[in-house]
C-alpha cells in the first residue's frame, strides 16, 4: 500500500473519532452546567480548553458560548469539530480510489450540512448545541458504520482501525481527566457513562447503582466494552500486528507496537484499587503514549521526505505535512495536492 493511502486512512479513521469526542467531551460538560447551580461558565470553559490542548490565549477566555463555538464550529481551531469532520472529508477526497463511493458522499454530505447551517451555528445555546452534537455522533456512527459495511479487511482497514482507536484511547482519557479536574467536587459519574455511550452497558454489567470505582473500572479496564481505554489500546496493538513488516526474533520489532502494548499491560496487570490510587498519572500516561505512538506509526509506514523540492517554500509543503492532525505536535498540518 502507498504511504500516501495509509497515512489519509489512518487520519480519517482519527478526525472522525476525534469529532465524535469532542461532541461527548462538550455534551458531558455542558450538561454538568446545567445541572449544577454553584458550577460557573468560566471554569467549564477553562476545563474544557486545557483537557482539549487549546493555546493559552485563548484560554484567557471565559465565555463559554465562545469557547464552544471555538471547539465545535470554528474552522480555524484544529481541535474543533468542523475541523476533524474537514480533515476527514479532505484525506478521503485523495484516496477516493481506495474507498467506497458510500463512504465518501456520507463524508462530503457531511460537510455540506455543516456549511449550510453556516453562522447561525456560531452563538448556540444549549438546546441548539445538544441538536448539533447529536447531529454530529449520528453522521460519524453513519461513516463508520458504512467503513465497516464496505472496506475489505486489508491494510488500509487496519490502518483506519489503528487511527480510530489510537484517538479514542486518547480521548477516553481527556473525558475521564475533564471530570476529575472539573469545577464540581465528585464527578457525576452517570453523565460521563452517557458521554462515552456507556450508560446501559455499565447497568446491564453491574446490575446495580453507579458506583465510582466501578465506573472507572469500566471506562478504563473493561475487556469487552469497545470505548473502554484498555479495549481501544488492544485493538491498537492488534492492528499493529496485523500490519507489522518484519518479525523480530525478541521482543517486537515495531516501536508503535511497543508504546501500545506497554501502555495497555501498565493497565492490565495492576487492580482496580492501584488504578484508582494514581488516576490521573494513569490517564496522563495514556495520553503521552497515544502521542508517541502515532509518531513511531508515522516514521515507521508514512513517507516524510520530499522526493523532489527545488525551493525551500516547496520543501516545506512537503515534509511530512500532509494529511496529519495537528493536537500531537499543538500545531495543525496542512493537506498535500
Amino acid at each position: 500500500m502507498l504511504s500516501r493511502i495509509a497515512e489519509s486512512l489512518f487520519w480519517t479513521g482519527r478526525y472522525l473519532e476525534r469529532a465524535e469526542d469532542t461532541a461527548r467531551l462538550l455534551d458531558v460538560q455542558i450538561n454538568q452546567l446545567l445541572e449544577g447551580a454553584n458550577i460557573s461558565e468560566s471554569s467549564v470553559a477553562k476545563t474544557l480548553l486545557s483537557v482539549m490542548g487549546v493555546p493559552v490565549t485563548l484560554g484567557q477566555q471565559s465565555d463559554l458560548v465562545a469557547v464552544t463555538a471555538a471547539l465545535s464550529v470554528s474552522r480555524d481551531e484544529p481541535s474543533s469539530i468542523s475541523s476533524s469532520l474537514s480533515g476527514a472529508r479532505e484525506n478521503a477526497r485523495g484516496i477516493r480510489e481506495s474507498i467506497s463511493s458510500e463512504l465518501w458522499e456520507c463524508l462530503n454530505a457531511t460537510i455540506v450540512e455543516l456549511d449550510a447551517r453556516g453562522p447561525a451555528t456560531e452563538q448556540m445555546g444549549p438546546h441548539e448545541f445538544f441538536r448539533f452534537a447529536r447531529f454530529v455522533r449520528e453522521r460519524v456512527a453513519i461513516a463508520v458504520g458504512i467503513a465497516d459495511a464496505t472496506m475489505s479487511r486489508d491494510d488500509g482497514w487496519q490502518f483506519m482501525l489503528l487511527g480510530r482507536n489510537i484517538e479514542r484511547a486518547d480521548m477516553t482519557a481527556r473525558l475521564l481527566a475533564a471530570q476529575l479536574n472539573g469545577p464540581r467536587g465528585e464527578p457525576d459519574w452517570a453523565t460521563t457513562l452517557r458521554a462515552c455511550s456507556a450508560y446501559e452497558a455499565y447497568l446491564r454489567t453491574y446490575r446495580g447503582v453507579i458506583v465510582a470505582s466501578q465506573a472507572i473500572e469500566f471506562l478504563v479496564l473493561d475487556r469487552y466494552f469497545p470505548r473502554s481505554v484498555y479495549f481501544s489500546l488492544l485493538t491498537a496493538e492488534s492492528c499493529l500486528g496485523a500490519l507489522e513488516q518484519q518479525q523480530s526474533r525478541s521482543g517486537t520489532g515495531e516501536e508503535a507496537k511497543r508504546i501500545v502494548g506497554r501502555a495497555r499491560t501498565a493497565l492490565e496487570y495492576q487492580t482496580v484499587d492501584e488504578i484508582i490510587q494514581r488516576l490521573p498519572g494513569h490517564l496522563h500516561d495514556v495520553q503521552e503514549a497515544c502521542s508517541k505512538a502515532s509518531t513511531a506509526i508515522a516514521t515507521t509506514y508514512f513517507q516524510f521526505e520530499a522526493t523532489l523540492a527545488w525551493r525551500a517554500e516547496d520543501a516545506s509543503q512537503h515534509l511530512g505535512l500532509g494529511r496529519g492532525a495537528a493536537r500531537d505536535t499543538q500545531s495543525k498540518r496542512g493537506t498535500l495536492a
